[in-house]
């Protein structure tokens, strides 16, 4: 806090300047009052950071969020005065606060609530580089920085591979505020390498985190150990149990400062509850490689879609889409299946095609939702969201048109709040060097042919690090900390008591049908349980989320 005559200023995390140097709150009060005067100033800010300015002698604030907002900050508006927060559930209202069934609707689609919306009706979550000024004449939001793909030309792929790693090790050393750091470690590409250049910075064995689970093809143990022993890391292993998951649950649920699905957020919870239990102070996480640099493997994926568009329109039209899709001998002839999947797939216009295997399209919304709850809601809106913000781009390539898309919808709404907010719980803080907005912008300046190299994914960022990193961890394919819970609900009978109960209760309250439920448990689990595992984890969420914040809320 920063505080001189009617002037506040509040920040949290860790601004930096153009040069990332540290900026202190009085720093961050001086960049405030020069944009009062020229409505540049905020804009210069670098690093992690949510800002609060308020001017009390003309009745003026100010918010501003950070590139992906890793610190949110929420407000409502009513009339000439403005309440704001870091959650959603702590921004005070005049009236009574109402749950917005919308956002209902788009945290079920999404499994999380997309900003601009929260799940209170009149509390709105502001989006990443966003600056609001809100005075007597009302609120009025702008960016702060918008993402500029331009590729170098004539780049020397030597000279780039040692520009990225002074970055990386530059991005590590900003990140260790403090002597007992340590990381969490998955064994991929990005948790290997943090591990390993915090070894390097410090000169010391760094602790680590992993967690494990008993189910086959979850369990990626054998490759954090491997990163372990290669960079001559402490590591500490913890393997979940259904049994904790039941009871962890309606805890991680509750903390959240809305409804939160993403399940990788238990995991989370316990590699920072135990780096809390070795006296580790501050965690680094590598969240953010895959979506810079071209990680996912839907990036592969949606560029053989993309070859579709190549082909002309009449020939597409008039030979291959009647011949593939009017005949109904075609889809159930195994080889032909696949044929007639690619172009259903790829006539879908993007950012659609990515959604293809979105769980609420999959069911229909009619069978998930009861006639009284959809009348209440727009079931286009988050195809809409989506839209406007894969439209938005200023990218040329699919393949940066889908990181920018995913720097929205994956960190800033999915994976930054879950690893923040699961560490917060375990009573640590945590770190994020990949987004470093350095490296962000050496990000923009590279061909996105470099980035996923024919089919080959983060091929500039692995190239960059052969003979740093195991060769084993280069190669293995992308998982994390995926929680196997479809697979423990068919064989744990405790936890599929626990999940239907849960979802039962959501029933009572009017949202789901009860045909949805008995769908799940008597059906969809047997025939792929991972997949529908996922719709159950969303919406049991909800429920507990519901219990701890608006116990008593029902559809009228």
């Amino acid at each position: 806090m920063h505080v001189v005559d009617q002037r506040i200023t509040a920040v949290i995390g860790e601004p930096r300047d153009r040069h990332m140097r540290s900026l202190t709150a009085a720093d961050v009060a001086g960049l405030a009052n020069e944009s009062e005067a020229s409505g540049t100033g905020l804009n210069q800010l670098r690093g992690r950071f949510a800002v609060v300015h308020i001017n009390l002698e003309q009745s003026k604030a100010t918010l501003v969020t950070d590139r992906f907002a890793v610190f949110p900050l929420c407000f409502s508006v009513e009339g000439s005065r403005i309440a704001f927060s870091d959650r959603a559930d702590c921004v005070s209202l005049v009236g009574q606060r109402e749950i917005d069934l919308q956002a209902i609707f788009n945290y079920v689609y999404f499994h999380v609530i997309p900003a601009p919306r929260t799940i209170f009706r009149g509390v709105r979550r502001m989006e990443a580089a966003a600056r609001m000024s809100f005075d007597a004449s009302g609120a009025q939001t702008g960016p702060t920085w918008r993402p500029t793909f331009m590729a170098k030309e004539n780049l020397t792929i030597k000279a780039e591979h040692d520009r990225f790693r002074t970055l990386l090790r530059q991005s590590v050393e900003r990140e260790i505020t403090t002597p007992r750091i340590g990381a969490f470690l998955s064994g991929g590409t990005d948790s290997s390498t943090i591990v390993g250049l915090i070894g390097q910075v410090t000169g010391k064995p760094v602790d680590s985190f992993s967690i494990g689970f008993d189910a086959s093809g979850y369990d990626e143990m054998s490759y954090a150990r491997l990163a372990a022993r290669h960079f001559n890391s402490r590591l500490h292993e913890h393997y979940i149990t259904p049994d904790e998951l039941v009871r962890a649950i309606p805890r991680v649920a509750g903390h959240y400062d809305q409804p939160f699905g993403n399940s990788s957020a238990l995991p989370a919870y316990y590699c920072a509850h135990l780096a809390h239990e070795h006296g580790v102070e501050k965690l680094l996480a590598g969240d953010g490689g895959d979506e810079l640099f071209g990680g996912n493997t839907r990036y592969a994926r949606q560029k053989v879609l993309g070859a579709y568009d190549a082909v002309p329109v009449l020939i597409r039209q008039r030979a291959i889409e009647p011949l593939v899709l009017r005949t109904p001998v075609a889809r159930h002839v195994p080889g032909v299946k696949k044929i007639v999947s690619y172009v259903e797939q790829a006539r879908l216009p993007m950012p659609e095609r990515m959604e293809t295997y979105n769980l609420l399209d999959r069911f229909g919304v009619g069978a998930v939702f009861t006639p009284a709850f959809l009348d209440r809601v727009d079931d286009s809106e988050p195809r809409d969201l989506q839209r406007a913000a894969y439209q938005s781009s200023a990218a040329h390539s699919i393949i940066d048109r889908m990181l920018a898309y995913d720097w929205r919808f994956t960190l800033t709404d999915s994976d930054l709040p879950k690893v923040r907010l699961m560490a917060h719980l375990a009573g640590e803080t945590v770190g994020f060097p990949l987004l470093d907005d350095a490296l962000v912008d050496f990000s923009l300046t590279l061909p996105a042919s470099m980035k996923v190299r024919g089919l080959t994914l983060r091929y500039f960022f692995k190239s960059a690090l052969r003979g740093f990193l195991p060769n084993e961890t280069i190669r293995k394919k992308k998982h994390g900390f995926g929680l196997p819970f479809g697979p423990w609900l068919v064989r744990d009978e405790a936890l599929a008591r626990f999940a239907a109960a849960s979802l039962e209760r959501l029933v009572e309250r009017g949202f789901i049908r009860d045909e949805l439920v008995h769908d799940l448990f008597s059906t969809r689990l047997r025939e792929h349980s991972g997949f529908y595992g996922e719709m159950v984890w969303v919406l049991m969420m909800l429920e507990h989320w519901l219990e701890r914040h608006a116990a008593t809320f029902k559809l009228d």
